[in-house]
């Protein structure tokens, strides 16, 4: 006997893990941003938020701990919605740049322009990572007899 993976199953999982670890990576990169360039992040921080650097040190523990809660499967689902409420906060600080691109002339204005769009993408992937795994989207097992 023999077991194969259905191909028509199978897929979808793999896409999953590949979305889990761009999520992992795209908050463990930029939460060790938020410590390495402090400095720079607290620039974005809009000027009404009056504890600029404590919100980008806050924040940059909450991305660690949202990519490390990823990478064990009980606990993925919450740091996935923990991460999806954690990027919503930080909309506004896209916003302010889009507001005042004066003050960030080292970063071209497309780029600006993009960072929303992508902000909506990342949601939308971070909350496929949240969603409750369906029955089908685990590779099963079916047994051939030769």
């Amino acid at each position: 006997m023999k077991s194969q993976y259905n191909a028509a199953v199978y897929p979808a999982n793999r896409a999953k893990q590949a979305a889990v670890a761009f999520v992992f990576l795209w908050f463990f990169i930029g939460g060790i941003g938020h410590f390495a360039f402090t400095a720079a992040e607290m620039r974005i921080v809009p000027p009404y938020i009056s504890w600029p650097r404590e919100a980008v040190l806050i924040s940059g523990v909450f991305e660690l701990l949202g990519a490390a809660g990823l990478l064990w499967l009980p606990s993925r689902r919450a740091a996935a919605i923990g991460l999806f409420i954690l990027t919503l906060a930080v909309t506004p600080a896209h916003i302010y740049m889009l507001q005042a691109p004066e003050l960030f002339a080292s970063v071209p204005y497309w780029a600006l322009l993009l960072r929303l769009p992508i902000q909506l993408a990342l949601l939308a992937v971070i909350a496929w990572v949240a969603a409750r795994p369906d029955i089908h989207s685990a590779p099963t097992t079916r047994l051939t007899v030769k």
